[in-house]
This record gives C-alpha cells, structure tokens and sequence, in this order.
C-alpha cells in the first residue's frame, strides 16, 4: 500500500475544513428539522436576515440538545426575532472600531498593540456579535498579500503585539496567513502574536498539520485567544484540537461573552472554566455584552453579572476566575470591573 505523502495529507485536511465549512447549516428551517424543534419558532423575517445571515457549521449544532429551543449553544446562534427590535443604547459600533480604523485593516486603539482585521469570514454566526454591522467590505487587511497593514506595522516601532481579528482569521486558508506571518517575522520590534478565533471550538478540523506547521516556524510568541461561553461547546475534538496547539507552543486563553439564558448563572460559569482548563485553556475576561443593535436580548445587567462573580470566587480557585471587563469606546483600555 502507498503511504500519501505529507503534502498529500495537508492538502486532504485543507479541504476537509474547507468542505465543512461549505456544508454549514445556511437555512433556519434546515437546521430546525436536523434539531427536531419546532418550525414555528419565531426567528427573525427573511429580509432582515440577509444582512447577518444563519451559519452554523454541522459539527458544532450536533453538540445541541434535540427538541430543546434553550439549549445554551442554539440560542446563540438561532436568529430570533427579538434581533429586529431597536433599543436605546445599542448601536452599529459598539466598541468604536470605525472611529479608529486605518488604511490596510488596521484599528489601532491601545498602546503598543495594533489589531488586524484580516478577514470578515466566521466559521459561525453568533448572533450577539459585535462587529455583525462591521464594513468589511471597506477594509480588510488581506487584500493586496497585506502589503499595507504589514507597512503600517513597520513603520510603528512602537508595536511589539499584533493582534489578528476579523471576523475569523483561521477562516482564512494556510497560505493567506503564511503571507502574513512570514512579513511579520521580518519585523524585529514585533514580538508576539495573538490570534483572536472561534474556529476550533466551532470548527475542530481547522487545527490540522499545516496549520500546526506554520504556527511551529514562526518566530513570535503566539497566543490564540479561544472564544466558548458554555462547557458543552467543548467536546473531544475541540480538546484534541487544543491539545495539538499547545504542542505547537502557542498559549490558550478563552474569553466568553455573559449572555442572559446561555451561562448567566454560576453552575454554567463554573463548569465553563473547569472545562476549559480539562482542556488546557486559561479563562480569561468574561464580557459584558458589547451593544451592539440586535443583541438587546442577550444583555445581563452589571450587578447581576457582579454577583455571579462573587459567588464564582466562593466555587473556584483564582487562576480560573476570568477577569469581568467591559469594553467602551474611547477608553485607552478594556475596563476590568470589580465585583
């Protein structure tokens, strides 16, 4: 038998992801048969949902509970109705990314770190998002093999981390990302990266041996910032897809979004950190709700959010607390609030 070469393997991996991502559930009447919920579940009109379209890779809507309409995973991206009610206080740019946006999909809002929109693609569509309004359209680093946020970054001395956003940057294939990381290596005052990405928890087959690969031969200490707001988000293959990261030497944190009927109480807060640690993952910030329009509904209080924190403290030791923040446009730095 004929061993396939290890450029053969790669090349079988890419698209496998790339295939699941294609097979996504796209039609809410789909994916409510696959639950075996209710098709008369209000959701949002047809018109208005074309804006932020449904995506839900197959994988990731297999960990919800058939027949349950709140289960915590499918309220986070069942598009409701509720979306389309318009609330004060909640806007198109919840945390002012358009007032600092540059040429090239660069937001540089914080000292010595500079964020890079690299692509507008997610693996999934959580409906809480707070960049759903987000002009990609009109700046995404990506475009022309990054030349103009790479210039940006050396111009900048000051620079030492580079943060990759979007979006979802591993939405991106293997060779877009080489193109970007084999710029910044060349870059002597940057020194880490971080990759900001929900794709392993949604999309476990993502973390495959190129990936892996280009992650290892890079210079720059790397943290890849996971994004799980409930432990049933966590199954095997999202554990064996962190496992294979930290092998590669990049360092796991997670930051989860409070969201009213998906983790706004302790057990699911609790056994989220504990999950993620069995996981190789350090919690670290638990969001207030960004506001952005169409996410009101998601929205739990600041007290109530302050309260779940003192009595997490009581539950779990400190290296599995995340940090409560809140990120408001303008400031220098996300607001860590106390409880």
């Amino acid at each position: 038998m004929i061993t396939p070469s290890p450029q053969t393997q790669q090349a079988r991996q890419a698209r496998a992801w790339q295939h699941a991502l294609r097979d996504a559930f796209k039609q809410p009447a789909e994916l409510l048969r696959f639950l075996e919920i209710d098709p008369a579940l209000p959701q949002l009109e047809a018109a208005l949902l074309g804006a932020f379209p449904l995506r839900v890779p197959r994988g990731f809507a297999e960990r919800m509970r058939k027949g349950d309409a709140a289960d915590p995973l499918f309220l986070q991206i069942w598009p409701a109705g509720a979306e389309a009610l318009s609330v004060e206080g909640f806007g198109l740019d919840a945390v002012g990314d358009r007032l600092k946006l540059k040429d090239g999909g660069i937001v540089h809002k914080y000292q010595h770190r500079v964020l890079v929109m690299a692509t507008g693609a997610c693996g999934v569509h959580c409906r809480y998002c707070f960049r759903r309004h987000f002009p990609y359209s009109e700046a995404l680093a990506g475009r022309d093999h990054w030349r103009e946020a790479l210039a940006q970054i050396a111009a900048d001395a000051s620079i030492s981390e580079v943060i990759l956003s979007g979006g979802d940057p591993l939405a991106l294939s293997d060779e877009k990302l080489a193109e970007f990381l084999d710029g910044l290596d060349g870059l002597v005052h940057v020194r880490r990266l971080r990759i900001h990405t929900r794709q392993p928890i949604v999309l476990p087959e993502r973390v495959d041996d190129s990936l892996i690969a280009l992650l290892r031969r890079s210079r720059l200490r790397t943290a890849i910032v996971l994004h799980a707001n409930h432990a049933n988000e966590l199954d095997a293959k999202v554990a064996a897809a962190c496992a294979r990261l930290r092998e590669a030497g990049a360092s796991l944190l997670n930051q989860s979004v409070l969201l009213r009927r998906v983790n706004d109480n302790v057990a699911a807060l609790q056994a989220l950190s504990e999950r993620l640690f069995d996981c190789g993952v350090l919690p670290y910030y638990l969001h207030l709700l960004d506001r952005v329009a169409g996410s009101a509904h998601f929205e739990v209080g600041e007290d109530r959010a302050r309260a779940l924190m003192r009595e997490l403290s009581t539950r779990l030791p400190g290296y599995l607390l995340p940090r409560l923040a809140r990120e408001t446009a303008g400031l220098p730095a996300k607001e860590i609030i106390a409880w």
